[in-house]
């Protein structure tokens, strides 16, 4: 049975969550459908005649087996019943081939889930089984679609059969049959249905027929392609379990028949594979099945035994001797045809499919392991040529994999490592750039591989001479290999070599850091993995090469900036070598023509140089009494290199690492590329835009701060003048993203910067947020985001200047401006682009607020803290899952914060009950089902209700199911809780008609409002107000959907149609009115208004059957019904009218158009 989580010990959460709260496990215990099946395989012989229970039962059946895909072992107690029910039904006489058919359509479910190695051990195979099968399989019609799953179940039963140890003439007894005419013999008519057993006498002409069909047969259709397959793997299997001395004298004609197809030429992966595959058991044929006298064998395979075996045990198990050797390979002659067998193996080591070059390095481990020594070696040789810089990256991976093979046979001689070991290692490193990616990881993949075979296959002593390069290596690929696959073959193959040779230099102590898990997270890799490693001499100085040497240089952008990061964590292991050695390579490399290494080297360069400043903090040097004074001349003229992310980089590095470059040209140089960078941005790809904007905010962020101050804390008057003015300006550039980068500029300018310069700023950037424009929206967004950084930096103080801080004077523009962003609803062919601004509105309100609370509460005003309260409630209940966590996330800040403590804000100790403390942590806003249930209870709270309302609106009416359903369902919970009181549901009743006529023309609110209030009126919220006739909230709204009716929007009107009949629940004159409404609708000069109107009106009277008189009742229905409502108005107008005078309502009189 399945078992969930919480039976596994593990809790489920909170009830009633969404199906994406609560995770479950599907582990299974048993077979638990036993009897389900058993039923299910009785009514075989009822339901196979009848196609709709067949499928039925066939679909039921696939669904309880396919439970077990993923652990077949619980079938194991059950298949034999299960079989041998099928097989009753096999057996007998009286099934018709329907049932038969079906019955083994069952028997391949079982066999597919189970396997079919295993299932068909079951089949009864006994001399007596041998020839009812061989008749039921001669009957079938192998050109039939229908009932293959009969013929593969047969094959399968038929081969079981075929393993009795008798011979198969002895079943043929009298081949003279009672008509006198003669029998066919078994084995006979065996060869005629399969083809894929032999004896002596008949495996001549099997061969002839196979090679026949080979050469016969070429790969351009799909059927003469499955034919190949299956000639080729037969061929295989039989050159695979056959007798050697059987099969000899046809093995020549084989190899001679595969050498004319050139299946190595095939667009057919497979059929290449089974080429390579039957060329290595071709191979093993032409050579004597002995093993190799010669080959290496390590003294013991246990782990236990390898750590603690002595030398002289170790000896004393070692190679057979020379003497020994030669002896045994003196009378050993080689065929002729090895040589082509080798050289198909060798060439099919280059494939390029992965299948291929594993069946090549497989079967060339085989055939070597059967050649004399010096003949091996020449393979071996053969082998390492695949190693050049001029093969493909194909050739390396089949002679990565070969070499693992060689080695874990024992044919791999130690007297080899020396040339093997400096290719295996470039190997772990191999990376070919194709375009704007690169190849290879299949190439670092294998090479990890062969390490790990190398441990288990030779002793610690062989291979401690390249310990240290094996395990850098291993390292350097487990920690910054770009593929996480790689990356975990090489942190295995390190723990195999750390188990198996006991030789790698702090083995245990880097594996319980750099184990398979940890290694799958990259940034952890780079950034702490890395320098816990350095922290071990041996491998310091070869990861940092690495990381110069290949990754600074990476295709991959996010590769070159980690290498920059960890070369900034790895400094402080060896800040000399740093200094001395790394820092003068980037510097070369930063002038250099290649521009992914001129990237990576400038950013290097500034984050060395950085670290290099932090190291001469503790020993109390500075950074140029650490680097030569070529490099310090080296860094200045690295700004020419106009590389801007780089750049960015570089000089906020340059800055924080104090520099002695105050008053020197090359600060206006870089002012310069940073001013330059922020008017062009424009002309940046939108891919690198962000990446830029954040570069060049932090460099000039850190620039200012260390070389813009005459004295501490005290800004440059004629730079501070520069700047600000600058920036202030580019607010009105025309381009939106120098906007943006000049209102960033200004954000995040030190305090010292903005001194005296507040009011400046902020009226400029507060202009700048005013501007609507469509196109300015990310300038907006910019600009709000600037007006908080820049008021926080500047501090609050009530009585202060409004130049020089955040005060009483200016607090009001402030808090009105965040205040009207957070109703941006700006919308373009992007979408709802005015969220940007909200977010930031928001985020902008939360810091300013908790400043000023913290810094001068007297100046926060009851009604600002209500309007913001207020904003973050409407935000926090509508549709987008992401702005509404965000909005409810400030919400609860704001309410539970304690240091400081908001003021005025309203409902407060009703809210702390809504929301207790620990909804800040477990309330998952961007659950519908979870958020909605707290927000729907702020309607309660008279303050919020408005605003509250007006974000469930959108979120009610909204497209999006799930947030539909939730909301409206916490919604209709509320409206029950206020059913029975006429107050609250008249104060409901009248923020509804607000929210109506406020946003009246607002498409965005009116069209979801009519949605809403259809499913309020559709479920009977109103009833108290529907048994007072002509009640004020019905005429109310009346009077507001009587303005929709000149609109032109079809979803507009389909709504208010939708409103209109829920209207007409209401008693009274305003009755008579909603039906005058409809009836009008029904003559709009739109069909498709006119046909929606009488649908809807046809469900009103079946809903509502006090409307109309009884007695007409049935006459207007049908009306409605049967009228073809989409022709023109002149045939409708008429049946409009005989409803009008059915319903008691007057004509509409039509209106004619005074011409002037």
């Amino acid at each position: 049975m399945p078992l969930s989580e919480t039976e596994n010990g593990f809790s489920g959460g909170e009830g009633g969550g969404e199906a994406d709260a609560i995770v479950q496990t599907c582990v299974l215990g048993s077979f638990s459908e036993r009897g389900e099946t058993t039923a299910l395989i009785s009514s075989l012989p009822e339901v196979h005649g009848d196609l709709g229970p067949r499928e039925s039962t066939t679909e039921r059946f696939l669904v309880i087996m396919n439970r077990y895909q993923e652990q077949p072992h619980l079938l194991d107690p059950h298949l034999e019943w299960m079989l041998n029910m099928i097989l009753d039904f096999i057996r007998s006489e009286k099934s018709p081939p329907s049932l038969v058919h079906l019955c083994f359509k069952f028997l391949y479910v079982i066999c597919k889930v189970r396997g079919y190695k295993i299932f068909m051990q079951l089949f009864p195979h006994e001399v007596a089984d041998v020839q009812p099968v061989l008749d039921l399989m001669s009957r079938q019609d192998p050109s039939d679609s229908e009932t293959w799953e009969t013929r593969y179940m047969l094959l399968l039963w038929l081969s079981m059969t075929c393993l009795i140890p008798f011979d198969l003439s002895r079943l043929d007894g009298h081949l003279e049959s009672d008509g006198g005419k003669a029998r066919e013999p078994i084995m006979d008519r065996i060869l005629a249905i399969a083809k894929v057993s032999y004896t002596k006498k008949r495996l001549g002409d099997f061969l002839d027929w196979n090679l026949a069909t080979i050469s016969q047969t070429n790969d351009q259709s799909l059927r003469n392609i499955v034919v190949l397959d299956g000639a080729l793997q037969s061929l295989a299997k039989l050159f695979k379990h056959g007798k050697r001395d059987d099969l000899l004298q046809y093995a020549p004609a084989v190899l001679q028949c595969l050498e004319k197809k050139h299946l190595s030429e095939s667009s057919e992966a497979m059929l290449r594979k089974l080429g390579v595959k039957l060329t290595q058991r071709l191979g093993l044929t032409f050579l004597k099945p002995r093993l190799a006298a010669w080959r290496y064998q390590r003294g013991n395979r246990s782990l236990a035994a390898n750590l603690s075996m002595s030398q002289s045990a170790a000896d004393s198990t070692g190679a057979t001797s020379e003497v020994e050797t030669k002896e045994q390979e003196e009378d050993y002659d080689i065929p002729e045809e090895v040589e082509t067998v080798i050289e198909h193996l060798l060439l099919g080591l280059k494939d390029k499919e992965t299948i291929v070059r594993w069946s090549a390095a497989k079967g060339i481990g085989r055939v070597t392991g059967r050649l004399p020594k010096e003949l091996a070696d020449e393979v071996v040789g053969s082998v390492l040529d695949c190693f050049s810089f001029q093969e493909t990256d194909n050739a390396w991976h089949g002679g990565c994999l070969a070499l693992a093979e060689l080695g874990r046979r024992g044919l791999l001689l130690p007297s080899r490592l020396t040339d093997v070991v400096p290719l295996i290692i470039k190997s772990l490193i191999y990376e070919e750039k194709r375009g704007a990616c690169s190849v290879g990881s299949n190439v670092r993949d294998a090479a990890c591989y062969v390490c790990w075979s190398f441990a288990r296959a030779y002793e610690p002593k062989e291979l401690k001479p390249f310990v240290t390069q094996i395990a850098s290596a291993l390292l350097i690929t487990a920690v910054f290999d770009r593929n996480v696959n790689c990356r975990r073959a090489a942190s295995a193959a390190f723990q195999e070599n750390v188990g198996r040779q006991g030789t790698f230099p702090h083995g245990i102590d880097i594996l319980t850091t750099a184990d398979y898990y940890a290694v799958g997270n990259l940034n952890n890799c780079y950034l702490n993995i890395s320098v816990y490693i350095a922290g071990f001499p041996e491998y310091t100085k070869s990861m940092i090469d690495h990381l110069v040497a290949m990754k600074i240089n990476h295709w991959d952008g996010m590769i070159r900036e980690l290498a920059t990061k960890a070369l900034h964590n790895l400094t402080p292991q060896v800040p000399d070598y740093m200094a001395a050695t790394v820092l003068p390579q980037l510097l070369k490399m930063a002038v250099g023509i290649d521009l992914h290494g001129r990237h990576g080297a400038i950013q290097a360069c500034g984050q060395i140089t950085h670290a290099l400043y932090k190291v001469g903090l503790q020993t109390n040097r500075t950074v140029v009494d650490m680097i030569s004074p070529e490099c310090v001349d080296a860094l200045k003229n690295i700004h020419q290199m106009l590389m801007r992310p780089a750049i960015c980089s570089l000089i906020e590095k340059l800055s924080l690492s104090k520099m002695p470059f105050k008053n020197d040209p090359i600060i206006t140089g870089w002012q310069w590329i940073i001013d330059d960078t922020i008017k062009t941005l424009h002309l940046v790809s939108s891919g690198a835009k962000d990446g830029i904007m954040a570069a060049l905010v932090s460099a000039l962020s850190a620039l200012c701060e260390e070389y813009y101050q005459a004295s501490p804390g005290q800004a440059d008057p004629q730079m501070q003048d520069a700047l600000v003015s600058q920036y202030t300006e580019g607010l009105n550039n025309p381009q939106m993203l120098t906007r943006c980068g000049s209102a960033l500029a200004l954000g995040c300018l030190p305090k010292f910067m903005i001194h005296g310069k507040l009011k400046q700023v902020c009226l400029k950037c507060l202009c700048a947020e005013t501007q609507k424009e469509g196109t300015f929206t990310e300038a907006r967004r910019d600009a709000i985001t600037s007006v908080a950084q820049v008021s926080v930096k500047a501090g609050a103080c009530a009585e202060g200047s409004p130049d020089s801080t955040l005060c009483s004077a200016n607090v009001d523009e402030v808090y009105g401006t965040l205040l009207s962003s957070m109703v941006d609803y700006t919308t373009d062919s992007r979408g709802d682009v005015g969220a940007w601004v909200r977010e930031a509105a928001m985020t902008s309100l939360k810091d300013v607020t908790m400043l000023v609370a913290s810094s001068a509460p007297e100046i926060l005003s009851a009604d600002m803290v209500k309007c913001m309260m207020c904003c973050l409630a409407q935000q926090s209940a509508e549709k987008i899952d992401r702005y509404r966590a965000h909005a409810g996330t400030i919400f609860l800040h704001l309410l539970h914060s304690t240091d400081p403590v908001v003021p005025h804000i309203p409902h407060r100790e009703e809210l702390l009950g809504i929301f207790p403390i620990e909804t800040t942590t477990t309330l998952n806003w961007n659950a519908p089902s979870h958020a909605f249930k707290y927000i729907a209870q702020l309607l309660g709270l008279f303050e919020y209700q408005y605003h509250t309302l007006l974000g469930l609106t959108v979120s009610v009416g909204g497209i999006t199911e799930s947030t539909v359903h939730f909301s409206s369902q916490s919604l209709f919970d509320h409206l029950k809780l206020i059913q029975s009181d006429s107050a609250a549901l008249g104060q409901f009743g009248e923020t509804l008609l607000r929210i109506f006529r406020d946003n009246l023309h607002n498409d965005r609110v009116s069209v979801s409002f009519l949605k809403m209030l259809n499913q309020i009126l559709a479920n009977s919220c109103f009833e108290i107000f529907t048994m007072q006739e002509n009640h004020p909230f019905c005429v109310d709204l009346l009077a507001l959907c009587k303005e929709f009716k000149k609109s032109k929007d079809i979803s507009k009107l389909r709504a208010c149609i939708s409103v209109l009949c829920g209207l007409i629940q209401f008693q009274g004159e305003v009755r008579k009115k909603v039906l005058s409404q409809l009836l009008l609708l029904l003559c709009h000069s739109f069909p498709v208004i006119r046909k929606t109107t009488a649908s809807q009106m046809y469900e009103m009277l079946l809903t509502y059957d006090d409307v109309v008189d009884p007695e007409v009742l049935d006459d207007a229905m049908t009306l409605l019904s049967d009228t073809n409502w989409e022709s023109d108005l002149a045939t409708v107008r008429p049946h409009r009218n005989q409803l009008c005078d059915w319903l008691g309502v007057p004509r509409p009189q039509p209106v004619t158009k005074v011409t002037i």
